[in-house]
């Protein structure tokens, strides 16, 4: 699996600039939509996030710390929302490169979702664990897709 994701990546070079900026836009916009609507569902649905989480983690070492836990979860995925917001709106009116923000979006993200796999793996939530993963490459391939315009 890992030969062919890292040969996909080995056509990059190839594309041209348009495409180049169009893989980064697209993803922007998909980290925006991913974490904005998590982050958001956090804090509108705060009772019912908190009574389905305790229950999910309350075997686990993290029961007691659930509800500041669920704090941090919310506030970093809307503030990765906000900048993958803020980096596609940026990318239709000025040339990022040399800024770095599409690259911190997706190293937010990348951030974002290792808390999150932390957690399911402590509840021992191993199929909820595994349904981070293809996320957490995509935040990965960004990053390498990303690393230019910083």
């Amino acid at each position: 699996m890992a030969a062919v994701f890292l040969h996909a990546f080995s056509y990059l070079s190839s594309l041209n600039e348009f495409g180049k900026w169009f893989i980064v836009f697209i993803l922007m916009v998909f980290l925006a939509v991913l974490f904005l609507q998590s982050g958001l569902d956090k804090v509108t649905d705060r009772k019912g996030n908190l009574d389905w989480l305790t229950g999910h983690f309350g075997q686990s070492p993290l029961k007691n710390q659930v509800p500041l836990l669920l704090t941090v979860i919310a506030v970093t995925e809307i503030l990765c929302g906000v900048l993958g917001l803020a980096s596609a709106v940026l990318m239709l009116f000025v040339d990022l490169v040399g800024f770095p923000l599409p690259f911190l979006t997706c190293a937010l993200a990348a951030l974002n979702l290792v808390m999150l796999f932390f957690g399911q793996r402590i509840a021992k939530d191993y199929p909820g664990a595994a349904g981070i993963v293809p996320y957490f490459l995509v935040a990965l391939a960004g990053m390498v897709l990303t690393i230019g315009y910083v």
